[in-house]
């Protein structure tokens, strides 16, 4: 018997990698998405939500889709304008948006969405949490609602914002501590896996020989994305980190987890935003987290392609 659809909600900062993670959520059998709502992170609020209508526009999605907030809780905004360009998705040329942003605040959707299930709702972030931690502090009934938060962010060794931190939590780390030490079971996708899923030319080949409207985008973005990497990091390569939250999502087989300890560094001078991962169990701290480690590459590839093949195939 084949396993109902898993609900989530989306919550996004478009963002090039947020963008294949919106294409593999909005047309996966196994995935019921029920909103996507939009926090600032790679660039500013109004730039993340023009850029989740021009995606959700290009892949049909008929969810509704909010803006929300549009600054960190208590820390000043940064963006990756460096990564992701002036206008946060740079690379395609997008026309005129067809789908429109819902009237509710993006915190308020998430509440909403959550009190009316029945406690079958995966959360799933793929910016900073400051939309997920807001919800949970203005409605904390919500918190119970919750099956599982699916999240990237973190890193248990190196960060790719500061030498620390990775730049989801390191964007706004008092909301990653409200929701870390929220109690809901907790998987992350960090830099330590996400950059195992590195998106060579010949990924990019191989989607663009699908021919669907949906594969050129996705290349258009990962050309970019290559680009802007290689400049910063100096990787032939870019990893593409959102859609792992949605592979691990629809087949946990393709990614390992170790069960530890995750805290959010809030007052370190040169670790700020640092998500420290006691790897070791060395502090006696019950696990809040399952930390994902190792990634079978082959087979996320070709959960990728087959994923975005259901856009329909040339000819």
């Amino acid at each position: 018997m084949t396993a109902p659809p898993r609900k989530i909600i989306l919550d996004v900062d478009p963002g090039h990698d947020d963008a294949v993670a919106m294409m593999i959520a909005a047309v996966h059998p196994a995935v019921d998405l029920r909103a996507v709502t939009v926090v600032a992170g790679n660039q500013t609020l109004e730039k993340t939500a023009r850029n989740a209508l021009n995606v959700a526009s290009a892949i049909g999605l008929t969810c509704p889709v909010a803006a929300g907030m549009s600054r960190p809780l208590v820390r000043e905004q940064v963006i990756a304008d460096d990564i992701h360009g002036v206008s946060g998705l740079d690379g395609p040329v997008f026309g005129e948006p067809t789908v429109a942003l819902d009237g509710r605040h993006a915190v308020d959707l998430i509440i909403e969405t959550l009190l009316a299930s029945d406690g079958d709702i995966t959360v799933v972030p793929t910016g900073p949490l400051t939309n997920v931690a807001m919800a949970m502090r203005k409605e904390p009934r919500i918190v119970e609602r919750i099956e599982r938060i699916v999240l990237m962010g973190g890193a248990c060794q190196l960060g790719n914002f500061t030498p620390a931190a990775e730049f989801n939590i390191y964007a706004d780390p008092e909301a990653a501590q409200v929701v870390f030490s929220s109690g809901r079971p907790l998987v992350m996708m960090g830099l330590d896996l996400t950059r195992q899923a590195l998106c060579g030319p010949d990924v990019i080949g191989r989607v663009r020989k699908l021919g669907n409207p949906v594969a050129r985008l996705f290349a258009e973005l990962m050309e970019f994305f290559a680009a802007t990497q290689k400049e910063v990091f100096g990787w032939e390569a870019p990893p593409l980190h959102d859609p792992t939250t949605l592979a691990w999502l629809i087949d946990p087989t393709l990614i390992t987890t170790k069960a530890m300890h995750v805290d959010i560094e809030l007052r370190g001078e040169h670790t700020y935003g640092r998500t420290c991962c006691d790897w070791y169990g060395v502090t006696g701290k019950a696990p809040n987290a399952d930390v994902a480690v190792k990634l079978d590459v082959p087979r996320f590839w070709d959960f990728i392609i087959e994923t975005l093949a259901l856009y329909g195939r040339e000819g």
